[in-house]
């Protein structure tokens, strides 16, 4: 089924909002050491900068880019349409770590001019944490909430 605008751009919203928030909260718990229940409202004045910019970057850059990665990657004919958009999730967080680690290193970590060192190392800590989050939990939910909504649209 072909998705409307309106509705890939609800998709990419929630996806956003989902991820973002999730890193949010490791990365504060990261750097106190633990995780607490504060950590859940701390991380709520982050997400108000964070996640625009994560839905501008997936809206206009990072879909298309990891789209195409992806489509080199899986066979048609061959690959289940299950694999074909775990492929293309693999391929957003590939992109969108890097670059959201990038620009959180530069709004919230007093890196200096150690910026390039603070960025590998809070991409390297983010990477696996934001490919398990999407694959398995929440990128897996909001696509399943998804699934549920077209079906009591259809």
């Amino acid at each position: 089924m072909k998705k409307s605008k309106l509705h890939q751009f609800i998709f990419t919203c929630a996806m956003a909002l989902v991820m973002v928030y999730a890193m949010i909260c490791y990365n504060i718990a990261l750097n106190i050491g633990h995780m607490t229940n504060q950590i859940f409202v701390l991380a709520l004045e982050e997400l108000v900068i964070m996640w625009p910019i994560a839905i501008v970057l997936e809206w206009f850059f990072v879909e298309k880019i990891a789209v195409s990665l992806a489509m080199k990657k899986v066979d048609h004919q061959r690959d289940s349409q299950q694999y074909i958009k775990l492929t293309i999730c693999s391929m957003i967080v590939c992109i969108m770590c890097p670059i959201m680690s990038f620009i959180a290193t530069l709004l919230f970590k007093d890196a200096g001019i150690q910026i390039i060192a603070v960025w590998i190392e809070t991409t390297v800590f983010n990477f696996p944490m934001a490919f398990v989050w999407q694959i398995f939990f929440g990128g897996a939910f909001v696509r399943k909430m998804e699934s549920y909504f077209i079906r009591q649209i259809a």
